[in-house]
């Protein structure tokens, strides 16, 4: 297969990407520009070894960082006004990016970044602290096992969240939603006295818009009946850093307007 043909349907991703990453369609496009000129100049700089998309995206990243003001601070720069991604600093707005908008696994986001995969993740965690410091929020944690909702809170205040209360049945979560009036929800589906969370959190979305991110072990139960969005969704035995990155992405979305599309997956 020629070049051409390897990256093509890969471009309109790699915009979507440059966009997100730049602020603007024009900005990107430049930046896609730039790729395409490199390759035809250097073929040799798209790694065959790779699968395509993450060549392609590595190649973009080589240009992207090889410009010196894309790695300076966001914040130092005068009267711009940023909010969300664009506020973040470079590296972990890239991890961020290419993890949460693009669906690259973390180790295909090190191969794109050319960066060890524990790197990777430290960029992520990196990213989700600084959301938080823009869009900190309650959060309110639907859970009747003890030790799983002492982790999730140690989690979400790691973050620089705040945990307003954790609920063990339906009544207490929609009790605690009414009185607390959360920013973003963790509920479990199956809750100790038989009751559902799904059900709790369907009770107090028509009264509370509020991103959910649902962790449990029986994720087919979400996957009947009706929906609750924005929904996002964790299975057990769930990874800390699997956490972070969703309630991040979770309170990104709900901030973030535009055409990146709201990813549902873990």
């Amino acid at each position: 297969m020629s070049l051409s043909e390897t990256i093509a349907p890969h471009l309109p991703y790699l915009r979507r990407y440059a966009r997100a990453l730049n602020g603007t369609q024009t900005s990107g496009d430049a930046y896609v520009v730039a790729v395409l000129e490199a390759l035809v100049a250097s073929p040799d700089s798209f790694d065959r070894s790779l699968p395509g998309r993450v060549a392609l995206y590595r190649v973009f990243s080589q240009i992207w960082n090889s410009v010196a003001v894309n790695g300076e601070d966001p914040h130092e720069q005068p009267g711009t006004g940023l909010r969300a991604v664009e506020a973040l600093t470079p590296r972990p707005r890239q991890a961020f990016l290419l993890t949460t908008v693009e669906g690259f696994s973390t180790s295909e986001a090190a191969l794109v970044l050319a960066v060890e995969e524990t790197e990777l993740t430290q960029l992520i965690d990196t990213a989700g602290r600084e959301i938080a410091g823009q869009v900190a929020t309650d959060v309110l944690i639907i859970e009747d096992e003890p030790i799983i909702a002492m982790d999730l809170e140690m989690l979400v205040e790691s973050l620089g969240h705040t945990v307003v209360g954790n609920a063990r049945t339906h009544k207490e979560a929609v009790e605690m939603a009414q009185s607390k009036r959360p920013g973003l929800i963790l509920a479990d589906i199956q809750l100790a006295d038989g009751s559902s969370g799904l059900d709790a959190v369907n009770e107090i979305l028509p009264g509370l818009s509020v991103p959910v991110v649902f962790i449990t072990a029986y994720p087919e139960r979400l996957l009947t009946g009706e929906r609750p969005e924005p929904a996002f969704l964790i299975t057990k035995p769930f990874r800390q850093d699997m956490v972070k990155a969703v309630v991040s992405q979770a309170l990104f979305f709900r901030d973030s307007a535009g055409d990146m599309r709201r990813a549902t997956y873990a």
